[in-house]
C-alpha cells in the first residue's frame, strides 16, 4: 500500500505546530532555533528533539524569516520528513480501527492554505477519519497549512486523489452516502441524516462544488442565510456539518 503513497515536502513553522509535529511522531530532519531564545515551549521542544537526535542549528532571526517565507515563527522552524498522503483504503481502515462508521471529508480544490489548515483542525477535532483532496488545484500541505491546522495536520489521515467525481462513486460502492454543500439545494442541513457511513463535500472558496460532483452527490444541503453575504467561508460551513454530523452521531 506504502507505493501507492503521494509524498510532498513540509517546512514546520511556529512552537506549537513544531511540538505537536513531535508528538505525533513525525520525523524531523533540522531543528532551526532563535539564537538565545531559551523560554518555557522552546525548551520542550529542544527536549523532544534531543529524544531523537534532531540536527538543532540556533540561528539568527533573518535565517528564521528566509526559513519560513516571513512567516510568524515565533523563533522556531523546523524542517520535516515529506509529508506523507494517505489512501482511501487507509481512511477506511482508520473507521474499522476505531469500530466506528466511516466519516469522511472531501475537498473539492479547496485553494487556500488557511482555509483548508482550519479545516482539518476541525475535522480532527471532531474525529472524522479521514480527508480527500484532489491532486488539481488543491492547496497542499505547506508550511502555512502546518500552521493554520495548529498541528492537527499531524494526527489525521489525509488521502490524494486523481479525480473527487470517480471517487465519489468508490465510496458509494462501499455503501458510503455522500452529501455536497451547495447553496442551490433545497433542504438545510439539519434535515440531513448524518449517521452511518458518510462523506461530505465542501466546494472551492469561489465557485463551490463543481458540476458533476454535485450530480454525484446522493444529497444536496446548503446553511441556511438570511443576512445579505451569500455564503460562508468554506471552512465555517464545514465546521458547521460536521459539528451538526457529530451531534448525530453522538446520539446513536
Amino acid at each position: 500500500m506504502r507505493n501507492n503513497m503521494a509524498y510532498e515536502e513540509c517546512t514546520v513553522v511556529g512552537r506549537n505546530a513544531v511540538l505537536e509535529a513531535y508528538r505525533s511522531g513525525k520525523t524531523i530532519d533540522k531543528l532551526f532555533i532563535l539564537d538565545g531564545c531559551q523560554d518555557g515551549p522552546v525548551r520542550s521542544i529542544l527536549r523532544e528533539a534531543r529524544k531523537r537526535d534532531t540536527l538543532i542549528k540556533f540561528v539568527s532571526k533573518e535565517k528564521l524569516d528566509s526559513l519560513s517565507s516571513h512567516e510568524k515563527h515565533q523563533g522556531v522552524v523546523a524542517i520535516a520528513a515529506a509529508y506523507e498522503y494517505a489512501t482511501v483504503e487507509d481512511l477506511f481502515k482508520k473507521a474499522e480501527e476505531k469500530g466506528e462508521a466511516p466519516f469522511f471529508i472531501l475537498c473539492d480544490e479547496i485553494e487556500d492554505p488557511h482555509n483548508f489548515g482550519a479545516i482539518i483542525r476541525t475535522c480532527e477535532a471532531v474525529g472524522v477519519h479521514g480527508i480527500i483532496v484532489s491532486k488539481r488545484n488543491q492547496a497542499p500541505v505547506t508550511s502555512i497549512v502546518q500552521k493554520s491546522s495548529a498541528g492537527a495536520v499531524n494526527h489525521i489521515k489525509i488521502a490524494k486523489v486523481a479525480n473527487i467525481a470517480d471517487t465519489i462513486l468508490k465510496l458509494q460502492k462501499e455503501n458510503v452516502w455522500v452529501y455536497g454543500a451547495c447553496g442551490e439545494a433545497e433542504k438545510i442541513y439539519t434535515d440531513m441524516d448524518f449517521k452511518g457511513n458518510i462523506a461530505i463535500v465542501i466546494g472551492n472558496e469561489g465557485k463551490g462544488i463543481g458540476q458533476l460532483i454535485r450530480k454525484r452527490c446522493d444529497f444536496l444541503t446548503k446553511l441556511p442565510m438570511k443576512g445579505k453575504v451569500s455564503s460562508l467561508n468554506a471552512s465555517n460551513a464545514c465546521a458547521i456539518l460536521v459539528y451538526e454530523a457529530l451531534r448525530q452521531r453522538d446520539e446513536n
